[in-house]
């Protein structure tokens, strides 16, 4: 299998949740992984102070663990809000406030990927001010992602769990991440395709790897429905993956998922490398 294990990126905001979030890195380690991404960590602070990033980079420094993929602040995320980047008001404030953190943050460890959630539409606010208020912000955010040699990611999400979340599609999320590049003339807005969150909105995810698979900036993936790990769901993941390599995709695959208390979080690996007999 083209896919080994080095080639994959626990996000330490959905699997490890069990331990305290500077132990993270150091069971991705034991579990066999040296790459980890990660959900803005602080989601009440978007300027958090320089002890707790010091703090979380040395955590990440100690297990010999590279962040690869890391959220802009993003609001209450587990919980109501799903990005802040076009809301009005304080929000999109502290979203600007936390571009600088971010991106240097990032740039301490090597991480190239920053992902800016778009954010929900808010009851009686101009859908179209807040789509202006997002280029603003995007543009913004890509600024500060070229300072540091990174790449601004756009996602979307599925509207059965994000229904205010205007951005629910590949396509939707590839033309924005042109117009920001439009905007900006940097090219380094790039979609990033999860592909959890188009199988349940009901697009066909080999379709979106064969368009956008040589060309995406990240992928990330869980199994549908539920979004546990890879052999809980209807999706064959071991052929998206080959279909991935296909189609020319050589980044990092992001493991997104909740793992069920008491499983193997990791064992569809092990039968990547060695495929049971028959």
């Amino acid at each position: 299998m083209a896919f080994p294990r080095h080639r994959f990126a626990v996000n330490l905001s959905m699997l490890f949740t069990e331990r305290p979030l500077l132990e993270r890195p150091a069971a991705a380690a034991a579990a066999g992984f040296g790459a980890v991404e990660m959900w803005w960590p602080w989601p009440a602070a978007p300027v958090p102070p320089d002890r707790e990033l010091d703090a979380l980079r040395r955590a990440l420094d100690d297990a010999g663990t590279r962040l690869v993929g890391l959220n802009f602040y993003a609001g209450q995320l587990p919980g109501p809000d799903r990005g802040a980047l076009s809301v009005p008001g304080e929000e999109s404030a502290r979203f600007r406030a936390n571009l600088g953190v971010a991106a240097g943050f990032a740039a301490s460890l090597g991480c190239t990927a920053l992902n800016a959630l778009y954010g929900n539409r808010v009851a009686g606010a101009d859908p179209r001010a807040q789509d202006a208020l997002a280029l603003e912000n995007l543009v913004r955010a890509a600024e500060a992602a070229d300072a540091v040699g990174a790449q601004v990611l756009i996602e979307a999400l599925n509207p059965a769990e994000s229904p205010a979340y205007p951005v629910t599609g590949s396509a939707a999320a590839v033309a924005l991440a042109e117009r920001v590049n439009e905007a900006t003339g940097l090219g380094n807005a790039r979609f990033l395709m999860d592909l959890y969150h188009l199988a349940t909105a009901g697009e066909d995810p080999y379709a979106a790897i064969t368009a956008y698979g040589k060309t995406c900036g990240h992928v990330q993936l869980a199994d549908v429905p539920g979004r546990g790990q890879p052999g809980t769901g209807a999706l064959d993941v071991p052929d998206l993956l080959a279909r991935l390599d296909d189609a020319g995709y050589a980044g990092r695959v992001g493991l997104e998922y909740r793992a069920a208390p008491g499983t193997d979080a990791f064992g569809w690996l092990d039968e990547l490398r060695n495929p049971p007999t028959t």
